[in-house]
């Protein structure tokens, strides 16, 4: 967490009071929580009235699938991209297994980008069926960009809601929510050294999706919960601070990985770089190791203090492909031996000195017991 986070919520946790109470403690309270609206709308160019504080990026995203494929009945169509995080996935396969929904996966090339003929062709085949789209800023895995600004404003053209995961994207990319053209973008705490537990769906004037959990209507009677303010403090600093230092953090990472992209390449010349080469996350370098299952390699690298993921980080430990490299096109053995390697802001070329220090043979080793 970025010490303005930890030192925003150590305030707020001194305190008491609930948010919808009217007595003084509670005044106080809704306070904070209305200024750290207004901050996190100022800091991603919104207005204070578009943000919905969710308790994470997952509820975010169900909240914008869910609630705008029901406030759009009885379109039936979600169409959106193969290579989103399970947390736009689920909820549509779950929409398609229990409300009827007829979910299209949008195809991908092999750098897992979207492009905007290919959402257009899809809509086209019947516009009037549907129901919102969703493709996220930048892919969780490989680190691809999507040209999210292209694809609104074909979603617009037909007078459809575009919603945006964002969660990789805020800290490391310039995000502006009007600039955008999407009508809904998810946020999370924990991708902007803010806490866990706490996110916000930015929810754009005059849309109004259909609830997903029912109670006090506390969010813009969208969502319903009280509200956890020192979380949502927390959430204030870390969006401010993580905005305001994109710029610097950007150009350094991307330096960073750049290098560490090149040496990976020097110690394992059969590497395979994933993802697009340049339009990426400035921290992630995403590669699949030939004839290496990417747990193995993962366990090796942990015992030498290294740590990085296989596919999503929500789904570890489920021994099957990573949907994303197999939608843009790479085998099984491909996609199962691959590993991301992530870098933040408390990334040192230490880092990068100690993978390289220990990956050639972690790499042989996992390749000796594939064999075996």
């Amino acid at each position: 967490m970025l010490p303005e986070a930890i030192e925003a919520m150590t305030e707020q946790l001194k305190r008491v009071g609930n948010a919808s109470s009217l007595h003084a403690a509670g005044r106080q309270v809704r306070r904070v929580v209305e200024e750290s609206r207004e901050t996190i709308a100022d800091a991603l160019g919104a207005r204070p009235s578009e943000v919905v504080f969710t308790s994470g990026g997952t509820e975010a995203d169900n909240l914008a699938i869910k609630g705008l494929y029901w406030a759009r009945r009885p379109r039936r169509r979600i169409l959106i991209s193969s290579v989103e995080h399970h947390a736009a996935l689920d909820p549509a396969a779950w929409l398609a297994d229990s409300q009827g929904a007829e979910v299209e996966l949008l195809d991908v090339d092999e750098y897992g980008r979207v492009h905007p003929d290919t959402l257009r062709a899809a809509i086209e085949r019947d516009p009037d069926g549907v129901a919102m789209i969703s493709v996220m800023w930048a892919n969780n895995e490989v680190g691809t960009i999507q040209p999210v600004h292209v694809l609104a404003a074909v979603a617009h053209d037909h007078g459809i809601p575009f919603h945006t995961d964002a969660v990789q994207a805020i800290g490391l990319l310039p995000v502006s929510f009007a600039d955008s053209g999407a009508d809904a973008l998810t946020l999370t705490g924990h991708k902007v050294g803010g806490p866990m537990g706490v996110g916000a769906l930015l929810l754009a004037r005059g849309l109004t999706p259909v609830s997903v959990q029912h109670g006090g209507g506390q969010e813009r009677d969208v969502r319903s919960g009280t509200l956890d303010a020192p979380a949502i403090a927390g959430l204030a600093a870390a969006v401010r601070t993580s905005v305001k230092e994109q710029e610097a953090l950007g150009r350094r990472l991307t330096s960073l990985r750049d290098e560490l992209i090149e040496r990976v390449r020097q110690a394992v010349p059969d590497v395979v770089l994933n993802g697009d080469p340049v339009n990426r996350l400035p921290g992630n370098a995403h590669f699949s190791f030939p004839g290496c299952e990417g747990d193995a390699l993962l366990m090796l690298l942990d015992a030498k203090g290294v740590e990085c993921s296989t596919g999503s980080a929500c789904s570890a430990g489920v021994a099957q492909p990573s949907h994303v490299l197999l939608a843009m096109g790479a085998d099984a053995a491909a996609a199962r031996g691959s590993l991301r390697f992530t870098l933040g802001h408390t990334s040192t070329r230490d880092d990068v000195d100690r993978l390289i220090e220990v990956l050639p043979a972690a790499v042989e080793r996992a390749r000796r017991a594939g064999l075996s």
